[in-house]
């Protein structure tokens, strides 16, 4: 059937709505059910949907306007708070996994080079997916959530570099791999340099005048995103990279939250595509004959992957907790992976088999990748006491306080609400000491003379070094039910004595502190909420009374 012919767009959409209504109704992620359309409307199913089909160019401008908006959000304090562990677990990820990966290859009777390929293509994980699925949890803002971000960012960089290196390598192998690197780098230099004299001269004017209209802001916003893009692979580079970049230019504007606020609902709508034509570009060529390797290596992504990053984080002093809510996304293999396969199959380097392989690990991988980032706090649960042997548990005690100290408060969560309640008992005369494990929050703190210290509110080894015979309170300024849970349940098995006041998110989390025995229930939401509407009142009464 003809894509072009307008009822077999109208189908597949209707087709992709009633798999999204079934996917909700059983509590499941909608990337699974645009993907399962995609197979089915795909060659493999209906065959109404092929590769060359128009769906990929409304995935690719899904694609384009994800990155983009991802760009608008990279700001220096995420570079500055993430950029270390982010490197240093990207690269370190991309080391270690290549290596046991190609060990594991060559264990199931693979290849040299076909063992490398399906390696490195073991490594990288999808930017789309992980970064839709966090964004849907609200949780891209979170201390995970922006380290998984810069981690995807150097998985991105190296997978650009590889991908240039084969291309230059299959071009010409008896020796112009260096003069074709020496031509990228000169083209991304002049893509660099163009979007640096667009930010310098052409954008501090030009926004102004545009966001008169939110309709041509809308419109710039798109126009630009697919422009850069399309220069970007017009240069010889991947058409996502221009459009992060052109995000990234735009970031340090005033319009970045309306513009990126108004695009969403577009994204949501064209990564529809992507994840269609992803399902649909799969192929299961010799499929049967390969699964216990493609079993193998989908056990290797879901559960060694994962380990390596948070040994990784561990080694670096972040509590396990955070390194697994990093690692469990990650534990896919990327769009990208599938992009190499297919180069590597056209420089003739491995076979249509191997890419077949590949393709059905990454389908398995993304897959159940999905349902563990859904569901990553409930797993954590369960395999916690397994993993806790990676924690570090004096990780939490190089900037504590000294024995002879006095503290009256001991605030756990240095973030919005955190930091004011440390900056107003600091300023009242209370001795504070601030607790968090945003390395950022806590570098912070100090610069301004407060006593703060690297841990994890869940951390109960923690509290054995905390000088809780000598605070007055033990307050969690953590929005989070089963964290407070946990910090009570280790301060009654610590024996603490003083008075205990956590933080509720919702009125249903406050009763249930406060089932739980809590002595004060912070409420900062409801609070802010009833002193607005005080004020309001207030305010309308006396317009009321007043002078017409």
């Amino acid at each position: 059937m003809d894509l072009h012919a307008f009822p077999t767009l109208a189908v597949i959409l209707v087709i992709a709505t009633v798999a999204g209504l079934i996917a909700i109704k059983l509590r499941q992620p909608l990337i699974v059910a645009f993907i399962l359309v995609g197979v089915a409307v795909g060659p493999v199913g209906l065959s109404w949907v092929s590769t060359a089909d128009t769906l990929e160019l409304l995935a690719e401008l899904g694609l384009s306007i994800l990155l983009f908006l991802v760009g608008l959000r990279l700001d220096l304090h995420m570079i500055r708070s993430t950029g270390p562990v982010a490197v240093a677990t990207g690269l370190g990820q991309v080391v270690v996994t290549a290596t046991l990966g190609y060990l594991t290859a060559l264990a199931l009777g693979m290849g040299t080079v076909t063992a490398l390929y399906v390696a490195v293509a073991l490594t990288f994980s999808s930017t789309i997916i992980i970064v839709k699925l966090l964004s849907d949890k609200r949780e891209l803002d979170q201390l995970h959530g922006r380290i998984v971000l810069g981690l995807l960012i150097v998985q991105d960089m190296v997978v650009v570099l590889v991908m240039i290196a084969l291309t230059a390598f299959g071009r010409d192998r008896a020796g112009g791999v260096g003069s074709g690197i020496a031509a990228v780098i000169g083209r991304g230099a002049v893509l660099l340099i163009v979007l640096w004299l667009l930010m310098r001269f052409v954008l501090p004017w030009l926004m102004p005048q545009i966001a008169r209209s939110q309709e041509l802001l809308v419109l710039f916003g798109v126009s630009y995103a697919v422009s850069v893009a399309a220069g970007s692979e017009w240069l010889g580079f991947n058409a996502e990279v221009g459009a992060f970049l052109a995000g990234v230019s735009l970031a340090s504007t005033p319009f970045r939250d309306a513009l990126g606020a108004r695009l969403v609902s577009l994204r949501d709508f064209l990564l529809l595509f992507f994840f269609i034509t992803l399902g649909a570009g799969l192929e299961f060529t010799d499929a049967a004959e390969q699964l216990v390797e493609a079993a193998v290596l989908s056990a290797f992504v879901l559960l060694v992957k994962p380990l390596i990053i948070v040994a990784i984080m561990a080694a670096m002093r972040y509590p396990v907790r955070v390194g697994f809510l990093v690692a469990v996304p990650a534990a896919q293999i990327s769009e990208f992976s599938l992009i190499l396969a297919a180069l590597g199959s056209s420089l003739g380097h491995i076979t249509n088999a191997t890419v077949s392989l590949i393709t059905v690990v990454g389908l398995i991988t993304i897959t159940a990748s999905t349902y563990m980032t859904t569901y990553d706090h409930q797993i954590f649960e369960r395999v916690q006491r397994w993993l806790s042997v990676l924690e570090r548990r004096h990780s939490g005690r190089a900037q504590q306080a000294e024995p002879g100290d006095d503290v009256d408060v001991i605030l756990f969560g240095l973030g919005r609400f955190g930091s004011h309640l440390a900056e107003l008992l600091g300023n009242a005369g209370h001795r504070v000491l601030g607790i968090d494990f945003d390395p950022h929050g806590i570098a912070s703190h100090h610069d301004r003379g407060v006593t703060a210290t690297f841990g994890s509110a869940e951390d109960i080894g923690l509290l054995e070094a905390l000088p809780l015979d000598r605070a007055k309170y033990v307050v969690s300024a953590i929005p989070t039910l089963r964290t407070n849970l946990a910090l009570l349940q280790g301060l009654r098995h610590h024996g603490f004595a003083g008075t205990v006041a956590l933080t509720a998110h919702t009125r249903h989390d406050a009763e249930q502190l406060r089932a739980a025995g809590v002595d004060i229930v912070l409420e900062p939401f409801s609070s802010a909420a009833r002193t607005t509407s005080d004020t309001l009142h207030q305010l309308l009464a006396d317009d009321e009374g007043g002078p017409r």
